[in-house]
Order: structure tokens, then sequence, then C-alpha cells
């Protein structure tokens, strides 16, 4: 299985102080280098971590893939559209949230993104959407046109006991199964971290994980290659 690693919280201890250091541009070569399949960062409206010099320069040094997460805005898309990333996934935004929450309503949203979608390939920008493990956003998901999905860990992160994690997983085991049957690539992420992670290396369906604030906290402490090679010895 294999790792991207999230870079947006190397921003946000840069901007706690209004500083240039430490770049995650820098740590993302450095993530790279230690075998990272893909580097993630998510442009926010607010810009409260990554910026869009941060956005070039990744697009600029990043090797493996770039994928770039945002609200499916216009500002996004002409942003994406001249920047182009290796994939755009699209995510819920609120202003007022610590971090992601859930995974995008597609239902509610659905006329407005097929269009979106269908823009962004147009450039040759794949899509991406982060959902819940669920079968009705996972079916939106293939009709709109989307390549991959991002399924949302954020509920097994939080679990406790061994029946509801047992649980959880069948659902993710379940809800990957579903997206490669409908021609989906799958993907996952949100709130994994070293001591839930290896679970995912027996999901054979879900090719590659997402992991930022867990392995950004690591790299604090033992270096961001260190923090990234203890994380890919988990997944293999």
């Amino acid at each position: 299985m294999r790792l991207a690693v999230n870079v947006d919280h190397i921003a946000t201890l840069r901007n706690a102080r209004k500083e240039t250091d430490p770049d995650p541009v820098h740590a993302a070569v450095l993530a790279e280098l230690a075998g990272a399949s893909g580097i993630v960062c998510h442009l926010r409206e607010d810009r409260r971590h990554i910026n869009d010099r941060d956005l070039r320069l990744l697009r600029a040094v990043v090797k493996t893939k770039l994928d770039l997460e945002m609200a499916a805005t216009d500002e996004m898309k002409h942003i994406a559209i001249d920047v182009k990333p290796d994939l755009v996934t699209l995510v819920p935004e609120k202003r007022e949230e610590l971090t992601t929450e859930g995974g995008l309503d597609v239902k509610k949203v659905r006329p407005a993104l097929k269009s979106y979608i269908a823009d962004l390939k147009q450039h040759g920008i794949p899509t991406s959407l982060f959902i819940e493990p669920d079968d009705e956003p996972i079916c939106i998901a293939a009709e709109l046109g989307a390549e991959f999905i991002e399924l949302h860990t954020g509920k097994y992160s939080r679990l406790k006991t061994h029946a509801d994690v047992h649980n959880e997983l069948l659902r993710l085991r379940r809800a990957a199964a579903l997206g490669r049957k409908l021609g989906l690539r799958v993907v996952a992420g949100h709130g994994l971290n070293y001591r839930n992670v290896e679970e995912f290396k027996f999901i054979a369906d879900i090719e590659e994980v997402s992991i930022g604030h867990a392995l950004i906290a690591r790299a604090a402490l033992v270096g961001i290659e260190t923090a990234t090679r203890e994380m890919i010895r988990l997944l293999s």
C-alpha cells in the first residue's frame, strides 16, 4: 500500500509565528526522498496553512504526485486549471472547522459537481471525491465521472472498542470493493495514525492512504524522513 503525505501542518507551524520556516515545500521533498508516493496539500479559502506560493512551488518540485485538496468553488477551479496538479480532491470546507469534519455531500451538490468535474477533466486533471464509505455517495461519484474516491476514515479513527473497529473496517472494505467494481480508484484518509493504520494494508481495494497530522506530529520529534519511513513500514 502507498502513502501520501499531507504537508499542511508544516505550514500551520510556519504561520503560527508568521515566519518563513518550516517550509512545506522542503518537507515535501524530504517526504518523497523517504519513500512517500505522493504529496497532499489543502488550499483553503482563508489560506490558513498552505498558500498560493506554496502550491506553485510544490507543483514545481514534487516528482511523485501532487494532490490538491480544495472546495468546489470557481476560485479554486481556476487555480487548479492554472497550476495543474496531478489530482484534485474535492472536499467540504467550513471556515470555523479545525479540520475537515466529514465526507462531501455529493447528493446535495450533484448537479453542480458534474460540470465542475467535466471542466477539470477537459484540462487533463483527474478528480477524486472525499466521501463517506457508503453505497449512495460511491455510486454518485461514479455517475459524476470522478476517477477516484477517498473514503473518509474519521469515524474509524475515533472508535474505541474492538467490535466497533471491526464493524467499521468491514464497512470500509465493502465500500472499497464497490468503488473498484464501479471502475473507481480508491484511497482513504482522515485521522489515521501509527496506531490504527496497519489494518488498511489488508484491504486490497484501497491502494493508498493519505496521512497528515499524525505524521507531521511525529516528524516534530524524529524528523519527517524518519516519520515517513516509519509509516511506510507499517503499511508494508
